[in-house]
């Protein structure tokens, strides 16, 4: 068997990292559910850290203070509350930037009609 010259190996080399390098097309379908599922984690952890830093200083205070379960709920509620207002700015900027994203897309189609 005849071996191969070094530049036949180092085309052949070449050729197969060009096509290790190509980057398959992203699948648009795909991105927008990472994104919706990304959105939605967000929102969940904005209510839990809300509740969470609402317990804590409930309970902080309640150590310091001696009133056991007072503050602790007031403060548990202003969490949830505050945990809430959180969630509802959220889905405010997602509302908005899909409003951008179909405000750009149907200028685009007709665009593209024209």
């Amino acid at each position: 068997m005849a071996e191969k010259s070094d530049a036949q190996r180092l085309a052949e080399l070449e050729a197969k990292l060009q096509n290790l390098r190509a980057e398959p097309e992203p699948n648009p379908h795909m991105g927008e559910h990472y994104s919706q599922a990304q959105m939605a984690w967000r929102m969940v952890i904005e209510l839990v850290a809300g509740l969470a830093i609402g317990f804590g200083i409930g309970y902080g205070l309640d150590a310091l203070l001696g009133t056991r379960p007072f503050l602790m709920v007031v403060f548990c509620l202003l969490g949830f509350i505050a945990g809430v207002k959180t969630m509802i700015r959220s889905a405010r900027e997602m509302g908005a930037k899909a409003e951008r994203d179909g405000a750009y897309q149907n200028a685009a189609e007709r665009q593209e009609d024209d």
